[in-house]
């Protein structure tokens, strides 16, 4: 049955890894590191916006994280990204609005997923030192 599944989402994961990895190479490191990459809580805030306006699947966000890493994003940083990226979502914003109500959709998206969003990624950054 597992392999079954993996095939099934084979393809769409190499797709997904190729255009990541495309997009990495031309995209310097530098261009990384000053929008997402240091110290503070600017870059956490960057890469939460970046979350929320990028959709793609948990099996391609984690390697792109790794990638991130190995590139010198803090732990905290790649938190607030995968966070966001998982729950908050502004391209499905207008199919929660309809459904839900703007209201509802609102606090869903931008009040509660990004105060966890924002707590998550104080929490591993307690964990990981980067907050002392």
């Amino acid at each position: 049955m597992a392999g079954k599944k993996l095939l099934k989402i084979l393809p769409t994961f190499l797709y997904m890894l190729i255009l990541v990895s495309i997009t990495l190479t031309f995209v310097s490191d530098d261009f990384i590191m000053r929008h997402i990459g240091g110290e503070g809580f600017l870059p956490v805030v960057m890469a939460g916006l970046i979350g929320t306006v990028t959709m793609m699947p948990g099996f391609v966000a984690f390697p792109l994280c790794g990638i991130l890493l190995e590139k010198g994003v803090s732990y905290m940083t790649l938190a607030a990204f995968t966070t966001t990226l998982m729950m908050v979502g502004v391209e499905t914003f207008p199919v929660e609005r309809r459904f839900l109500g703007l209201k509802a959709a609102l606090l869903h998206n931008f009040v509660q997923n990004m105060a966890i969003a924002i707590l998550v990624a104080l929490g591993i950054g307690l964990a990981f030192g980067e907050l002392m």
